[in-house]
């Protein structure tokens, strides 16, 4: 699903300022009673599902590559003793 209808700021979001903000989509979804609205926030809801996903990987890849890195560190400083 395409996210660049919302706004650009989420892209700069903290996954934490993210999962707040997809909690008050949340809330708001669960207290609308327009049909028409419901769907299109859904839809909004989705699509920051989405971001968040990616910007989760983006973490997680860069937290295996960081902890790989001090892996050989430490094995290459054993391995020099």
């Amino acid at each position: 699903m395409k996210d660049k209808n919302l706004p650009n700021d989420y892209n700069t979001l903290s996954l934490e300022d993210l999962t707040r903000e997809a909690n008050k989509m949340i809330e708001e979804l669960e207290n609308q009673k327009n049909l028409e609205n419901s769907i299109k926030n859904y839809q909004n809801l989705l699509k920051l599902n989405s971001i968040i996903e990616k910007k989760f990987q983006k973490d997680v890849r860069n937290i295996n590559e960081k902890t790989k890195e001090k892996i050989l560190k430490i094995t290459s400083k054993k391995n020099a003793k």
